[in-house]
């Protein structure tokens, strides 16, 4: 792997490579960019084919995170880390207190978090050796379990898709297709049932299922028949990759939005979807209120502060329905463009500030 022209392809800023032969720690932190502020992205433990793969993935997180970041309206950067190991057998304290201090040795530039395979326990570990991590024991000040604030943000987002979709913010009467009813969808459920949202379900979960049945009176469908509903509101809140050239056929509703990671399977489905005038809410943007809330931590966590900031989310979605109309590109490009002119605006006036510097300086 051409390791530096992976790095110049999208401006990454540093690699680091940790290692550490007695607690058997190998380690990739991807720190892509700080314009906006320190990098700030979590810890993902995997069992990695290869070093090659571990290290794409860290790349491909770490970029990731700065457009959430930098979308979410936060004073923070991406990066991300990747450990290559089982996260089933291959954990032990020694291991997270040796990361702690690679990031420790980075001054500040990376923070670090939860991801998939680790967990709010190995965060306390992390912490023994360094101060920059979040989504620790709520005992040091932490946030608590963000799936309430993550719901919370893609309620708020779903809303602003409303706007765009039906000319009205209202969720009153829509009936909405959740895909997923796991913590964050089932929180989802009864901001939507709350506002008088009718709601059909599904999930490979019966028990969950069931739970939305009983408390908000939803319907419950096959997983396989989600699709295919008349509703005005899709939600995908479970896999990835769920809007493909199979499923896109088969919506029947106006607007898309829900908490999935990466729904769009290929780049070319947002397109599709914009053809078939089905509002699409960009998933890193509209599902960012769990990075919204653990980055308060950083201040000192205040519920009050985080949840008035992550309902700035329904402003971001509207954003990008605004670059959408102005630029003639899909929302789900606009969405990165919201992120880079915000990281350009930041840019340019930080060159400016440190022109105005050097002049001072030079006339002294």
């Amino acid at each position: 792997m051409a390791i530096f022209d992976k790095m110049e392809q999208h401006d990454y800023e540093q690699l680091v490579f940790c290692q550490d032969k007695t607690s058997g720690l190998k380690a990739i932190i991807c720190i892509h960019d700080t314009t906006l502020g320190p990098a700030l992205g979590g810890t993902r433990m995997w069992n990695y084919a290869t070093e090659e793969e571990a290290i794409e993935d860290a790349i491909r997180l770490g970029r990731g995170m700065t457009y959430k970041n930098a979308a979410a309206g936060l004073n923070l950067g991406g990066g991300k880390t990747v450990i290559i190991g089982d996260p089933l057998k291959d954990k032990n304290e020694e291991m997270f207190r040796a990361f702690g201090r690679f990031v420790q040795g980075l001054n500040g530039r990376y923070i670090t978090a939860e991801d998939v395979g680790t967990t709010v326990a190995d965060m306390d570990l992390i912490r023994e050796e360094t101060d920059f991590v979040t989504g620790v024991s709520p005992a040091f000040g932490s946030s608590g379990n963000p799936s309430p604030v993550t719901a919370y943000g893609v309620y708020k987002g779903m809303k602003a898709g409303a706007l765009e979709a039906f000319g009205d913010d209202s969720l009153e009467g829509k009936t909405v297709t959740v895909q997923g009813v796991g913590n964050v969808a089932y929180t989802l459920c009864k901001h939507l049932h709350e506002e008088g949202a009718k709601l059909i379900v599904s999930d490979i979960n019966e028990e969950a299922v069931q739970r939305a049945v009983n408390d908000f009176g939803a319907v419950a469908v096959a997983p396989a028949d989600i699709y295919m509903q008349e509703a005005d509101i899709f939600a995908p809140c479970a896999m990835g990759a769920i809007i493909n050239d199979e499923t896109i056929p088969q919506l029947k509703v106006k607007l898309v939005a829900g908490s999935a990671n990466n729904q769009l399977k290929e780049e070319r489905h947002g397109d599709e979807l914009e053809a078939r005038g089905i509002v699409y809410t960009p998933d890193f943007v509209i599902n960012s209120g769990g990075v919204i809330n653990v980055a308060d931590e950083l201040y000192g966590y205040n519920e009050e502060r985080a949840l008035k900031r992550v309902g700035t989310i329904y402003d971001s979605i509207s954003k990008i329905f605004e670059i959408s109309k102005r630029d003639g590109i899909p929302s789900y490009k606009a969405a990165d463009r919201l992120a880079e002119e915000r990281i350009e605006r930041v840019a340019k006036s930080r060159s400016s500030f440190l022109r105005n510097e050097h002049n001072i300086i030079s006339r002294r």
